[in-house]
């Protein structure tokens, strides 16, 4: 259990942070420093990556287990699948995964949640960059003056209000509505690509290495859709706010739609989850058996 929970925590994390960077392009729009905020997000997107590297071999080490406890229980790989207990812990697995989906949904949503704050945030340390010139002495400034940090960073806090929300959803949509669409269903086959083939590896123990890497299959359909279609239109009205040609408040509105489709990807993942799973067991049998 302690194992299912940190990697739930886990996924919060890396869902939360890869949420925040939909507060980049406003940053970069108001202060007129997109290049200088990426660089810092990056910074902090450091974070994500450890925490996956964190969560990756724990995640691993639940599908691992229970194929043990079924091989234990049924006395041969063979019987495995047909075995009562490996049934049970297959439906045990699903549960699990969902849960680290779920967890994945709850880090979108305090994501989603905190971007207004976070650009307010964001934009106050690129200006701090521009007086400093220095990421180390940013990083000195906050371990050696935190209660300065601290003071300016509750300042900054805006928490949003029903109101904010209604109002957001009311104001006439002046951004493409394709590209939000799609990232929607970018979002939910990022979220269940990896878990889908640990989940196919469980179904297919003989050759699970092969099923879990099948994991690129799912992805690059999400990676060929966010490379042409949902990256390009964002970054191409990102630049039509930095040269004027529409306000400001296009990108804070892409950024709140872009949230709350994300959002609603994690919640599709539950959907895409066993379908994917059972796709990668099929192809890792194709080519377990030299179809490929």
């Amino acid at each position: 259990m302690e194992r299912l929970i940190a990697v739930v925590v886990l996924t919060a994390i890396i869902h939360l942070i890869n949420t925040l960077i939909y507060a980049v392009r406003p940053a970069g729009v108001m202060t007129r420093r997109l290049a200088t905020a990426y660089s810092l997000f990056n910074v902090i997107f450091l974070i994500a990556q450890t925490a996956n590297m964190l969560q990756a071999p724990l995640l691993s080490s639940i599908i691992e287990h229970a194929i043990m406890r079924g091989q234990q229980a049924a006395g041969s790989v063979a019987n495995l699948l047909q075995s009562p207990v490996y049934q049970q812990e297959l439906t045990s697995l699903n549960y699990q995964i969902r849960t680290v989906i779920l967890g994945a949904t709850l880090g979108t949503l305090l994501g989603a949640l905190l971007i207004p704050t976070f650009i307010t945030v964001f934009t106050k340390g690129i200006y701090l960059f521009d007086q400093v010139k220095s990421v180390p002495k940013m990083v000195g400034m906050v371990i050696f003056s935190p209660g300065k940090v601290a003071k300016s960073a509750r300042e900054a806090v805006r928490v949003p209000n029903r109101q904010f929300f209604v109002q957001a959803i009311r104001e006439k949509l002046t951004i493409p509505r394709k590209f939000l669409v799609l990232n929607v269903f970018v979002t939910g086959i990022y979220t269940t690509a990896v878990l889908s083939s640990l989940y196919a590896g469980a179904l297919f123990p003989e050759f699970r290495a092969t099923a879990t890497l099948l994991s690129g299959i799912i992805n690059g359909i999400a990676t060929i859709l966010f490379a042409t279609v949902v990256d390009p239109t964002a970054a191409g009205l990102t630049d039509q706010a930095l040269r004027q040609e529409r306000p400001e408040k296009d990108i804070k509105q892409m950024s709140f739609y872009l949230a709350l489709t994300r959002l609603t990807g994690t919640l599709l993942a539950q959907i895409f989850f066993v379908p994917a799973a059972w796709i990668i067991k099929y192809v890792a049998q194709i080519i377990a058996h030299g179809g490929l």
